[in-house]
């Protein structure tokens, strides 16, 4: 299955590199450009990083054949090239955009100096150069604030612990990781960051960020209360990046909008990974866009049959603590609505927690932190969609599992 497409792929992260790679393996090589000037790097993986459990070149990804540095400044879809900022112009058959997303930085009031940068102390958690930035600067006993505690702000607030830093998390919201997890496996994953020593507080809202000098000296709440601060972590969310292709008049909503084929309004254009919009969902995880690229591979190396067709993604976390790690892993829909069965099981004492939720005899979502020997076996069934077996299959093992399997 080989192909004489010349395909350009713009973006090396996990979706861009996988796509090469896969390519190459078809017999379609591709050419990367990517403009960070670290070899490309697992993105998942920079919290540990930061937490000083591996170097950046563990994280490292296998390079393709054909990588080139630059950024690229516009798209000429009538004459199919790219023109990069050292005024180099790159022809293309295929052009894929695996351009991932941008930090959410928020409206704070001192966020930015007059030039438009952040102010020394003030990183955003997104790159590598954002996590060896933070490195450099974080030290024993320093004070930092992370604000936001979805799953970027609990990895950075956990990693600047086990780094000494004397660390409060701000959340918004009323509770850490409110888009993955219940209230219950919240609360154990705030009990887990409170042992590390980090200070959360949630229902907070960051009102102003102070700086004397064009450094950060303290974050300023809502109430007026304020935290002393050496190091603040903007950990905000992301954004697709998709500036490339609005400006080349593609269909862009929320994300680069891409159908099956993982094609935009430009049959010869491509987008996965974060910057992609397939069937209204944006997923801005690293397993549908593992997926998306795998597919789109199959495809531009000739399999006419090749589609995406959507991912069940499962959300898993590891926070390594002082002598034991901490594991969550959380899939579909944790609440449950009036008429749904909920099976659930808690252990105070070993700080684990499991609940399942089924809805017409199908699994719908489930929670599990702290042993997560059926994680497996459950996410398989969630994914399948299928009805459970009447003699309660994945959920009677659930209930029996003692976290060794």
């Amino acid at each position: 299955m080989t192909s004489n497409k010349r395909v350009v792929v713009i973006g090396t992260g996990l979706a861009g590199v996988r796509l090469a790679r896969r390519l190459g393996e078809l017999g379609t090589p591709a050419q990367l450009i990517g403009e960070e000037e670290h070899r490309p790097y697992n993105r998942v993986l920079l919290a540990e990083v930061l937490a000083g459990r591996y170097s950046p070149e563990v994280i490292a990804l296998p390079a393709p054949a054909e990588l080139t540095r630059g950024r690229v400044t516009g798209i000429d879809r009538d004459a199919r090239t790219v023109a990069c900022a050292d005024g180099s112009v790159i022809a293309y058959d295929r052009l894929v955009l695996a351009t991932g997303s941008n930090p959410v930085l928020p409206p704070l009031r001192g966020l930015f100096t007059e030039n438009h940068q952040l102010p020394e102390g003030v990183h955003a958690f997104r790159t590598m150069d954002d996590c060896l930035g933070l490195s450099k600067a974080v030290r024993p006993g320093a004070r930092a604030v992370v604000i936001g505690g979805g799953l970027l702000g609990v990895s950075a607030a956990r990693a600047l612990a086990l780094r000494g830093a004397q660390v409060v998390l701000a959340q918004q919201s009323e509770r850490l990781m409110e888009r993955q997890l219940d209230p219950a496996a919240s609360k154990l994953v705030k009990r887990h960051l409170t042992d590390l020593g980090v200070e959360v507080h949630t229902e907070c809202r960051v009102r102003d960020v102070r700086c004397v000098g064009g450094a950060v000296r303290s974050v300023e709440m809502a109430d007026g209360y304020a935290l002393d601060a050496d190091l603040v972590v903007v950990a905000c969310g992301v954004r697709p990046r998709v500036g490339l292709a609005q400006a080349a008049g593609l269909d862009v909503r929320k994300g680069v909008v891409v159908d099956d084929e993982l094609r935009t309004s430009d049959p010869y254009i491509h987008a996965i990974g974060d910057c992609a919009q397939h069937d209204g969902v944006l997923y801005g995880l690293a397993t549908p866009a593992l997926e998306q690229a795998d597919a789109l591979a199959e495809s531009l190396a000739g399999d006419a049959t090749a589609r995406y067709t959507g991912t069940r993604s499962l959300t898993r976390l590891t926070l390594t603590g002082h002598d034991s790690p901490f594991d969550l892993a959380a899939f579909g829909e944790t609440e449950a609505l009036p008429g749904d069965d909920v099976v659930q099981l808690a252990d105070a004492t070993r700080g684990t927690y499991r609940k399942v939720v089924v809805r017409d005899d199908r699994l719908v979502g489930g929670v599990l932190v702290g042993e997560l020997g059926t994680v497996g076996a459950l996410a398989r069934a969630w994914e399948g969609a299928e009805p459970l077996p009447s003699d309660g299959g994945p959920l009677l093992h659930l209930l029996t599992n003692d976290g060794g399997s």
